[in-house]
C-alpha cells in the first residue's frame, strides 16, 4: 500500500487542511508555528509505530469549537486524520482471489481515525461484488468500516458493507503501513540508566522517542539490558555495541562530509549517588563522541548536534529495516536543523537514495537548503491564515512572503551556484553594466563585430570593495576572471592582495585580470554625453521639471554618472539619489526606438572593449588584445583613448 493523499480535520491549529497529495518524498514548507508539526502528528496517529502510546486526545480539538464538540463527542466522534492508499497489483489480486474478480471498484482505499481512536476504512465496492455468506447486500459507494478502538454502528457515509468490513478486517489492517515520527527530541541521550530503563521495560513504559532510539541501537548490536547490567562480559558487550556503532557511522560517512574524524564510544560505570534520580543507582551507560582531530571525547548529547541527530536517526531507521515487516511512512519534523547548510543538501540526497527506495517520506522544513528546486513538484506550502487556520497548498502563489521565503532563498542560492560554478566570470559594478554589454554588444554584432562570448557569466558585484568576497565564493571552479570597473589606488591594492593570496603553481591557478587606471571612466562614458543625458531625461521624465542639459552638469569630474549624481543630490531630484540602473533599463525596454541615436563612435568603442574581453578566454586572441591565458588588462578609459587616437 502506497499513501497518495492525507487530510487533517479539527486538530490543534488545523480546521481542515484539505486533501494533500503526497509523493515518494514530500516537503512541507512554512514558517514556525504554521501547523507543519500538527499535520505530521495527526497523520502519525492513524497507525503509529508507537502503538497505543500514540492516541488522539479530545483536548487537541481546536479551542474555538471545543465546548460544542465535547457535547457530541461520544455519539458522533470527529474523524481527525485520513489517508488515502493505493493498493498494489499483488494486493488487489489477493483480495480478488478471496472475494471474486472485480470486487473492488477502485484500487484506492481511505483510512481515517477519530477522537475515540477508532479506525475507519472507506472501501469502494463494485456492484458485482458477492455478498458475504449470502445474507447481506453489499454497498456500492465508499463504505467506512471501524476496526480497532471500537466498532461504530453508523457512519457519515451510511450503512457498513459486510464485504468492505471483511476486506478491511482480513487484509487492509495487516497491510496498513506504520507511521514513524522522528524529530530533534528523538535523539539518543548521552547517559542512560540501565536499571531505570529495565524497570520501565518490565512495567510496559512509559517510553519516549529517545528511549526508543537507544533500544533500536541495542537491537542492532544484539545486546540486552540484562547483559548491560551484569558485571561479567563487559568487554563482549562493549565490542558488540561498538561494532553496531561502527557499521552505522560508516554508513553515515557516505553522506556526511563535515568531519570524518568522529566516532561513537560506549562505556559503563556505577551510578554516582550524588546524581539526580534515576542516574543515582545501578549501572550507567555513557555514550560519547570521540573527535580524533582534537583527541578528545565529549558526551553524546553535548557536542556535534548534527552528527548526533544523524547517528540517532540512522540507528532507528536501521533497526526498523531489520525488525519491521510492514511498509513504513517516515515523518521527519524539521530534520537536520543542527546540520550545516551543505550537510542539509547531503541529507536531501540521503532521503532520495537511502530512504525513498524503502519507504515514503514526509518532512517539514523552513530551511532553503532542505528544498530541492529540481523537484518542486514535491513541495507543499503550509500557512496559518486568519479565520481559516492551517492551510496546506500545492500552489505558492497564494502564500505570504514569510511562507515562501525558503523557496525564494533556495532559488537565489541555485542562481548563485549557477553563477559561481561558471568557469569564466566577468565581474562588473552593477546590473546596468550587464545591460549595456548585452544591448550594445548586439548592436556591435549587427555591424559585423563581435558580442560578448556566451562562455562569460557576467556577475554584478556592486563595487571593487566586494571583489575579495566574490572571488572567495568562486572557490576553485573558475578558469578566467575578468574585472570591468574603475579601480582607484586603494582598490588596486585589494586586487593585488587577492592575486597574492591566490598565488599557486597548480595548473588550475587563479588567473586574474588586473585593472589599471588611465583616468576615471564608467561604461556610460562610452556613450556620447548628449545621448546618455537623453536616456537620463527619458528615464526620469516624471521627476524632472525640465530636461537636464550639459551645462547643468558642468562639474569637472570626467565621469558623467558622478556629475549627474552630484546634480541630483544638490537639486533634490528623485529624493537626491540618482539610480544608474534606470537609464539602462529604459535603453533595454526602448532599444528599437533609440538605437539609431547611438553614434558609430560608441559602437566602435564597445566593439573594441568586447574584443578585449573575449580575447581573455583560453584559446581566444581576438584583435590581438588578449593573451589567451586569462591574464590581461581591461580599462574603459584606455579603450576610449585608443579609439580617439585612431
Amino acid at each position: 500500500m502506497r499513501i497518495t493523499r492525507a487530510r487533517v480535520i479539527n486538530y490543534r491549529s488545523i480546521d481542515d487542511s484539505s486533501w494533500v497529495t503526497l509523493e515518494d518524498v514530500t516537503a512541507l514548507v512554512g514558517k514556525n508555528e504554521s501547523g507543519k508539526t500538527a499535520f505530521l502528528e495527526a497523520i502519525r496517529k492513524i497507525n503509529s509505530i508507537s502503538g497505543e502510546d500514540d492516541q488522539f486526545k479530545i483536548r487537541d480539538f481546536p479551542r474555538k469549537g471545543y465546548i460544542k464538540y465535547k457535547k457530541i463527542h461520544e455519539q458522533n466522534p470527529c474523524t481527525v486524520a485520513k489517508a488515502e492508499f493505493e493498493l498494489s497489483k499483488e494486493e488487489v489480486s489477493e483480495i480478488e482471489a478471496n472475494f471474486g474478480e472485480g470486487v473492488l471498484a477502485s484500487n484506492k482505499v481511505i483510512v481515517g481515525k477519530n477522537y475515540k481512536n477508532e479506525r475507519i476504512w472507506e472501501v469502494n465496492i463494485s456492484e458485482s461484488a458477492p455478498a458475504i455468506e449470502n445474507s447481506f447486500t453489499p454497498s456500492f459507494s465508499p463504505t467506512p468500516v471501524s476496526i480497532p478502538g471500537g466498532i461504530a454502528d453508523k457512519t457519515e457515509s451510511g450503512t457498513i458493507s459486510p464485504v468492505a468490513k471483511k476486506i478491511a478486517d482480513d487484509f487492509l489492517e495487516k497491510w496498513l503501513p506504520k507511521f514513524v515520527y522522528f524529530d530533534n527530541y528523538s535523539t539518543m541521550r548521552g547517559k542512560i540508566s540501565i536499571s531505570d530503563l529495565k524497570k520501565r521495560t518490565a512495567e510496559g513504559g512509559p517510553f519516549d522517542d529517545a528511549d526508543r532510539t537507544f533500544m533500536s541501537l541495542l537491537t542492532l548490536s544484539g545486546v540486552s539490558l540484562e547483559e548491560l547490567e551484569e558485571d561479567l562480559g563487559y568487554e563482549d558487550v562493549k565490542v558488540e555495541l561498538e561494532s553496531a556503532s561502527i557499521t552505522i557511522t560508516d554508513e553515515i560517512f557516505e553522506y556526511w562530509r563535515q568531519n570524518r574524524q568522529l566516532k561513537v564510544e560506549f562505556d559503563l560505570s556505577q551510578a554516582d549517588p550524588r546524581d539526580p534520580a534515576p542516574m543515582n543507582e545501578g549501572k550507567i551507560l555513557h555514550v560519547r563522541i570521540e573527535n580524533a582531530r582534537h583527541r578528545v571525547t565529549v558526551s553524546f548529547d553535548e557536542r556535534s548536534k548534527g552528527f548526533v541527530w544523524f547517528f540517532s536517526f540512522l540507528s532507528y531507521f536501521s533497526h526498523l529495516e531489520e525488525t519491521e515487516t510492514s511498509d513504513l511512512v517516515i515523518l521527519l519534523d524539521e530534520p537536520g536543523t543542527a546540520l550545516h547548510a551543505m550537510a542539509q543538501k547531503d541529507f536531501l540526497r540521503f532521503m532520495d537514495e537511502r530512504l525513498a527506495p524503502q519507504c515514503q517520506v514526509i518532512y517539514t522544513t523552513h530551511s532553503p537548503f532542505m528544498v530541492d528546486l529540481e523537484k518542486l513538484n514535491r513541495v507543499r506550502t503550509v500557512q496559518d491564515m486568519d479565520g481559516v487556520g492551517t492551510v496546506v497548498s500545492h500552489d505558492a502563489v497564494e502564500n505570504d512572503h514569510e511562507t515562501v521565503f525558503p523557496l525564494q532563498m533556495a532559488l537565489g542560492w541555485q542562481m548563485a551556484q549557477t553563477l559561481f560554478l561558471a568557469p569564466h566570470c566577468l565581474m562588473v559594478n552593477s546590473a546596468s553594466d550587464l545591460i549595456y554589454l548585452q544591448t550594445l554588444g548586439d548592436l556591435s554584432a549587427s555591424n559585423g563585430a563581435g558580442r560578448i562570448d556566451p562562455r562569460w557569466v557576467v556577475v554584478p558585484v556592486g563595487s571593487a570593495e566586494n571583489l575579495p568576497t566574490f572571488v572567495s565564493l568562486l572557490g576553485e571552479n573558475y578558469v578566467s576572471v575578468a574585472v570591468m570597473m574603475d579601480i582607484t589606488p586603494t582598490n588596486k591594492q585589494r586586487v593585488e592582495r587577492i592575486n597574492r593570496s591566490n598565488d599557486t603553481t597548480d595548473e588550475n591557478a587563479v588567473k586574474w585580470v588586473e585593472v589599471t587606471r588611465v583616468r576615471d571612466a564608467d561604461i556610460e562614458d562610452l556613450f556620447e554625453p548628449n545621448f546618455y543625458l537623453k536616456l537620463v531625461n527619458l528615464a526620469y521624465s516624471s521627476e524632472l521639471e525640465e530636461p537636464l542639459t550639459m551645462k547643468a552638469i558642468s562639474e569637472s569630474n570626467p565621469r558623467i554618472v558622478e556629475r549627474i549624481k552630484s546634480h541630483f543630490s544638490s537639486a533634490g531630484i528623485a529624493g537626491g539619489s540618482f539610480d544608474r540602473y534606470r537609464p539602462a533599463a529604459y535603453l533595454l525596454e526602448n532599444f528599437d526606438k533609440v538605437k539609431y541615436d547611438i553614434s558609430e563612435d560608441t559602437v566602435d568603442k564597445i566593439a573594441s572593449l568586447i574584443g578585449r574581453i573575449n580575447g581573455l578566454l583560453p584559446g581566444d586572441n581576438q584583435n590581438g588584445n588578449g593573451n589567451g591565458n586569462g591574464n590581461g588588462v581591461i580599462n574603459l578609459s584606455e579603450t576610449q583613448r585608443i579609439m580617439a587616437s585612431s
